[in-house]
């Protein structure tokens, strides 16, 4: 008995003025615990309740008060709004039924948490009502504080510049029931542009519209920060916005299109055993193009063995060796990888109403999640994949556990 009071009095000694812990002191349910590491555990909070701690409530109240958000639904706060959405996502409820049903079956734990349960009805006017730029807005501060996480982390490339990805995804929609999301005739999508920086793989910016945009045309409304070096796929291959990215003293890597003629000025030696084949200064040859980009170019080809195929890089940087250039635009996949994770770890194909507020919200909350999970993983220094963060976070979304001890 002295050694449980010893250990309970190292545990919450500060709940009691006097130095001397005596047994009636003790709540009814202490001997219920066989050791000091069970209480603790029964005190820990929620690890769901730590999983929204990394939200900054003050920050995203003062974005809700912004848009008015608990002004057009008084029956639920954005706050239990997005608590309930952000559960739907990690479980990948497939319905508002679904996400009822579960939430209902922890229903005494949710105070605890602090968000309400959301019946089907009630969570339905929420994600109608409540403006999907709340979430969007958030999604874009939480960015911020993310990528903050991530300065200490390097870039696998020999470079100094923070490199950006950039490229669309398309989820399609039933054209029937999602009228507004124009795609092809008789097809609807929509579609999430991202900017990821390649530190971390995070997104730096993000746009959604219906599948018809083109990933050109959503290109422009990317912030280009001097000295970044943005690299895309020929889709994103405009002369104008280019132009714009070199006058913006940033760079850009991208593929050149074979319809695109240009002339040589000089070429470089190259070292033809790591697959580079030409390494030339070029200027643009056709009339229309050359107004857009009268300034020369640097055209490299690479040889890929591996896919047994021939690339041809362009960019408007001269001073990256040439095989660097190449290690660059390979390391673009990592913004595939980022939008297959989304789409197969988060509830981003199947959406809870059809409306465009419904779809954008469930989208915004997406990435709101990604983040939260990425904060983790560089907090903790944790080597699981985000994808296994994820399935921990799942299981145990109402233990009291700590959270950084379920990974």
């Amino acid at each position: 008995m002295a050694a449980e009071l010893s250990n309970y009095n190292q545990i919450c000694y500060n709940y009691f003025p006097d130095s001397t812990i005596t047994e009636k002191m003790l709540p009814n349910h202490y001997f219920d615990y066989q050791n000091s590491e069970e209480l603790l555990m029964a005190q820990q909070p929620y690890v769901f309740a730590q999983f929204l701690s990394l939200i900054s409530r003050y920050e995203f109240q003062r974005i809700v008060n912004k848009y008015k958000g608990d002004f057009h639904t008084k029956t639920v706060k954005c706050w239990h709004q997005l608590g309930c959405m952000i559960f739907a996502h990690i479980r990948q409820e497939d319905s508002l039924r679904d996400i009822d049903i579960t939430l209902n079956t922890h229903a005494k734990k949710l105070y605890h948490i602090e968000i309400q349960q959301c019946p089907k009805s009630t969570l339905a006017d929420a994600n109608e009502k409540s403006d999907y730029r709340i979430y969007e807005e958030f999604a874009k501060s939480l960015t911020q504080r993310a990528r903050r996480e991530y300065t200490q982390t390097e870039l696998a490339l020999d470079v100094d510049n923070v490199v950006y990805a950039l490229d669309a995804s398309t989820t399609d929609l039933a054209l029937s029931l999602f009228p507004w999301a124009k795609f092809r005739t008789t097809k609807g999508a929509v579609k999430l542009h991202a900017l990821i920086d390649l530190k971390g793989n995070l997104p730096a910016f993000a746009t959604i519209t219906d599948g018809k945009v083109h990933d050109v045309k959503a290109a422009p409304l990317v912030p280009i920060e001097p000295e970044g070096i943005y690299v895309v796929d020929r889709a994103y291959v405009d002369f104008d916005w280019l132009h714009y990215i070199d006058h913006q003293k940033a760079f850009f890597v991208t593929r050149l299109k074979k319809s695109i003629k240009w002339t040589r000025v000089i070429s470089h030696p190259v070292d033809k055993s790591v697959g580079l084949r030409s390494d030339q200064g070029i200027l643009l040859f056709a009339k229309k193009t050359k107004a857009k980009y009268p300034k020369r170019l640097r055209r490299i080809s690479y040889r890929d063995e591996l896919q047994n195929r021939t690339l041809v890089f362009l960019t408007n940087n001269f001073l990256l060796p040439a095989d660097t250039i190449a290690a660059l635009y390979k390391a673009r996949w990592e913004i595939e990888l980022f939008f297959k994770w989304i789409k197969q770890n988060l509830e981003v194909k199947i959406f809870y109403g059809t409306s465009p507020n419904v779809v954008k919200t469930q989208i915004w909350i997406a990435m709101i999640v990604y983040l939260i999970l990425a904060i983790i993983k560089e907090r903790y220094r944790l080597e699981p994949s985000l994808s296994q963060l994820l399935h921990f976070v799942e299981v145990n979304l109402f233990e009291q556990k700590s959270l950084a001890s379920i990974f």
